[in-house]
């Protein structure tokens, strides 16, 4: 069983994550934010980094993808393989920040991995207004994340719609986290972990 949770930067992923895989017993992935030896260099220096950091996610998802696989165990997974390659490459080269030529040589290189690996059972997607990201990432007070504009997370969130409106790799569980607290209020939890178990149960 792979579940996978997707959405934009302060949707709240991990913490659901972590809340899923105590609730239900599952394995969670988590992003590999803290090893990564790109993120410092990419926030102070976009352009420079942009590529190097793509790759290395793309890199890092693949080696999850496959290992969740291979282990036959029930997986919860913070963001997936096809967000970096639908949302934040794109949206990178567009903002000009990767040139065509790495953009290129990125896309082939996600396409050849895509072609090698199966979605997730169950793709939840954390629905959320520009002002709530950017209370929640306020929030957690993360350095690197201080310069994130407004405006990246908009074209972000108009990204991450864009995708999940075609997205066709298997079924889809869209919550709209606005007006949600996971972390401070069961009943929220339980609203969630219901709509879930409601999906799993139309799996098998």
């Amino acid at each position: 069983m792979h579940v996978a949770i997707a959405g934009n930067i302060g949707a709240g992923k991990t913490t659901l994550t972590k809340l899923l895989a105590k609730h239900f017993n599952w394995e969670a992935q988590l992003e590999d934010v803290v090893d990564n030896p790109y993120l410092d260099d990419f926030y102070n220096q976009m352009e420079r980094w942009s590529f190097n950091l793509q790759v290395y996610f793309l890199n890092s998802r693949f080696r999850q993808v496959l290992q969740i696989r291979q282990s036959g165990k029930d997986i919860v997974q913070d963001r997936t393989i096809y967000e970096d390659a639908n949302i934040f490459a794109p949206n990178l080269h567009a903002m000009g920040l990767m040139t065509n030529r790495d953009f290129e040589n990125y896309k082939s290189l996600f396409d050849l991995m895509a072609s090698l690996v199966q979605g997730p059972d169950l793709l939840i997607y954390l629905r959320s207004s520009i002002p709530n990201l950017v209370g929640q990432i306020q929030k957690r007070g993360r350095e690197y994340e201080n310069s994130i504009s407004i405006d990246y997370l908009s074209r972000l969130n108009e990204r991450y719609e864009a995708w999940i409106h075609n997205y066709d790799s298997g079924k889809l569980l869209i919550i709209d986290v606005d007006n949600l607290n996971f972390v401070d209020n069961p009943e929220d939890l339980g609203y969630v972990i219901n709509r879930i178990d409601a999906e799993i149960n139309g799996l098998f």
